[in-house]
């Protein structure tokens, strides 16, 4: 069925064929409403800022917390790109001259799909510029930083050459594996720090490097071998239970980041299906021949 103009209104004929056909789609409309929508969107998220930064109150400490914040803009936004959609999907359906209904869909759907690549380059533009400056500074202050280390390392030992610190490393490291006695606190430190870092990298001491540990301990803290072997046991559990608290830590983080990433994708979606359902509605709304229907019901009733 079909609707035709005359002088007492919008009638309806049986005759289909004398409908208006729109053949394709009309890539102008689209692009009309998916820009209306992302001025609606943009517009609306704007205000809702505005809203958000009124009920903050630094003075009087009366701010709403931050959950509750992020929850109301993720909601107002929500909303406002939902509105945005549903006027962009029926300015295009209602540019497009469609009176298929089928058609008029499509064209919602395009302008959820352009005004999504809209968004999504906006918010890619942004975020790489604030990446870029970002960068920038930290270039800027690292690069002035490294030229205040070099001036005040100048400044602080200016006769110390390269060589005098080679002989320095290989007069601290002469002597390892000797009398613990016979060793200068400096060559102790040395050994302590290789068998150190040994038993980070095997995840236990060795008989031989237990042994060592516990001699240089002693003669370093002039106390009795028991006491030295103790104080490195007692090390040695503290670095144990560093290392499962902080496994325990990263696990945690871990599934915090899981679950915030899971429950912001699922959110996203729902977010983008709304606004796809929202466009299918304004393009229906906007289709032409419902718009026909529309008047000839108000005329009929009017009789």
């Amino acid at each position: 069925m079909s609707y035709k103009s005359s002088s007492s209104g919008d009638l309806a004929v049986d005759d289909v064929d004398d409908a208006i056909a729109v053949p394709g789609i009309s890539w102008g409309a689209v692009l009309a409403g998916g820009v209306i929508a992302a001025a609606i969107a943009a517009s609306l998220n704007i205000l809702g800022a505005g809203v958000a930064a009124m009920t903050v109150d630094a003075v009087a400490r009366d701010t709403p917390a931050a959950s509750s914040l992020g929850m109301g803009a993720a909601i107002w936004m929500v909303v406002a790109n939902t509105i945005a959609l549903v006027v962009g999907g029926y300015t295009a359906a209602r540019l497009s001259g469609t009176t298929s209904d089928t058609d008029g869909v499509l064209h919602g759907l395009a302008v959820w799909a352009v005004a999504f690549l809209v968004s999504a380059v906006l918010l890619g533009n942004a975020v790489a510029g604030a990446a870029s400056t970002a960068a920038s500074t930290a270039a800027s202050a690292l690069g002035g930083a490294t030229s205040a280390v070099s001036s005040a390392v100048g400044q602080a030992v200016p006769e110390v050459s390269p060589n005098a610190l080679i002989e320095r490393a290989q007069a601290t490291l002469r002597g390892t594996g000797g009398p613990a006695q016979a060793m200068t606190t400096e060559q102790r430190s040395a050994e302590i720090a290789t068998i150190l870092g040994r038993r980070v990298t095997s995840g236990s001491f060795n008989p031989q490097d237990r042994t060592r540990i516990n001699e240089l301990v002693a003669a370093e803290m002039g106390v009795a071998p028991d006491e030295a072997a103790r104080r490195v046991d007692a090390v040695e559990a503290e670095a144990r239970r560093a290392a499962t608290e902080a496994e325990r830590v990263a696990r945690e983080a871990a599934d915090a980041a899981a679950r915030a990433t899971k429950i912001g994708a699922f959110s996203a979606f729902g977010a983008l299906l709304i606004g796809a359902i929202g466009a299918i509605l304004g393009a229906r709304r906007g289709t032409r021949s419902r718009i026909y229907r529309r008047r000839v019901v108000a005329n009929a009733g009017s009789l």
